[in-house]
């Protein structure tokens, strides 16, 4: 009893003892703190702690923000960048530009983060954290990897509203490169919205990585703008068994909606799911109201889906698929798939393809084909549907199947991807609900009205 009576005093004394209070610190000429590692040395942050940068200021690289800075659920640490004269706080250089070492719940935005040659800067944003969300960042010129996350301690990560350009080397390397830890932060995410990836090649090498490598438990790929692959756009697969994580540990799913992707390196495939070679994701795949183009001075006969490892199923609804020039387009290559259940699982609907084009799935259902999608400007990149085109109200409501199902799966897409231009966060253009859905990733407004960027209809 005497025990118990201590147990209820005690709980009753931190009741009321007052919550500590959140603090903001300041970094930049004339602060307490010049730089941001000697904060992070000398003070341990805690959740609803801001450290507000000055911007117009180049700082050093080699940051790390440790365990003992993290936030907590709803109430995470905020680095924020001060733009100054237009200008946001550089951090440049070093091995690891930023690292989020088992930080978790952490906001980091308006901030550039820029490689360094000299350096050999390996990754410029390392990530083995949970709950991170990089918000409204400019990522560039990073020699190695843009933004990698590790195959251990790696929970969560949202990038929004951010640019990674000019990144990645060689076949390893890649402007983004991500992992979770499946045993450690089950039920991850990677979240991609709203954002730009262009360029996987750092300077004129003649070497690059994919646009986006992700061994994810689950990717959220939403609303941006991809462009400028040296070899694949998008490469979703499984964990590397090397990392630690077995490849049953969980089955990983993949959600592509609404994006822009613009594949225009001589590597002869653009999209490759299920594996590498080294890790199979046996997941699930849904790609829906994308627009890809594919440009290439070699009139070469690209693939379009490398179906690669373990796999359970693809689904494609309502994406227009245009290959510029006179050849046309491989649309599946599943030669190297290992199909879970040993049956091939590719469905579709209401998909856009150029009139010609070869390996079509049997299993798509109300294809349309045709030489011109009808876009209101493609040399210019304006892939908006003009008036006529093919596209407008021919897509249908890119019904899941039994079988094909992944949880929280995005439609109708409420939004219209970048037009190739970083937006302030939270400006994203509304895509109108205008009667039956436009295939791809822009929906025309009604006739005469205006697009929501304010272009004219």
């Amino acid at each position: 009893m005497a025990t118990r009576s201590l147990l209820i005093l005690a709980g009753a004394l931190l009741a009321a003892a007052p919550a500590l209070q959140a603090a903001t610190y300041q970094v930049g000429p004339g602060r307490q703190y010049v730089q941001l590692q000697p904060l992070f040395d000398a003070v341990d942050l805690g959740p609803g702690d801001v450290v507000e940068v000055d911007g117009g200021v180049t700082y050093p690289g080699n940051v790390i923000l440790r365990q003992a800075d993290g936030g907590a659920p709803g109430n995470p640490v905020v680095l924020r960048g001060l733009r100054v004269n237009a200008q946001r706080p550089i951090l440049l250089g070093g091995i690891n530009t930023i690292e989020f070492r088992l930080a978790n719940h952490v906001v980091f935005e308006g901030f550039e983060v820029v490689g360094s040659v000299a350096d050999d800067t390996f990754r410029c944003i390392y990530h083995h954290s949970h709950d991170v969300v990089i918000r409204d960042v400019l990522v560039r010129d990073c020699p190695r990897h843009g933004i990698l996350g590790a195959d251990n301690d790696s929970g969560s990560l949202t990038v929004e509203y951010s640019e990674i350009r000019n990144s990645g080397r060689g076949g390893r390397e890649h402007a983004i490169y991500m992992a979770t830890d499946e045993l450690l932060y089950p039920g991850s995410v990677f979240r991609l919205q709203h954002s730009i990836v262009r360029d996987s090649l750092f300077g004129d090498t003649g070497e690059g990585g994919n646009l986006i490598k992700s061994r994810a438990e689950r990717n959220e790929i939403h609303y941006n703008w991809l462009q400028g692959a040296y070899y694949h756009s998008l490469e979703l697969i499984g964990p590397d068994p090397a990392g630690g994580v077995p490849a049953n540990a969980a089955r990983e799913d993949s959600d592509v909606v609404g994006n822009v992707i613009i594949h225009d390196s001589a590597f002869g495939s653009v999209l490759r799911f299920g594996g590498d070679g080294t890790g199979a994701s046996n997941g699930r795949y849904r790609f829906v109201n994308n627009t890809v183009i594919r440009r290439n001075p070699n009139n070469d006969t690209p693939t379009l889906f490398r179906l690669f490892s373990g796999i359970e199923s693809v689904e494609m609804h309502n994406n227009v698929f245009l290959r510029e020039g006179s050849a046309n387009w491989r649309v599946i290559r599943e030669v190297e798939a290992e199909w879970i259940g040993g049956v091939s699982r590719i469905r579709g609907s209401r998909n856009w393809v150029d009139a010609g084009s070869t390996f079509l799935p049997p299993t798509w259902t109300d294809t349309a084909t045709g030489t011109d999608p009808g876009f209101t400007n493609a040399a210019g990149n304006d892939f908006r549907p003009a008036l006529g085109s093919p596209l407008l109200n021919a897509g249908g409501p890119a019904t899941t199947a039994s079988g094909y199902e992944i949880s929280n799966a995005l439609y109708p897409p409420t939004l219209h991807p970048s037009s190739g231009l970083l937006q302030t966060p939270g400006t994203a253009a509304p895509r109108p609900a205008n009667g039956v859905i436009d295939i791809g990733a822009f929906e025309r407004p009604v006739d005469g009205g205006l697009f929501a960027n304010g272009f004219e209809g």
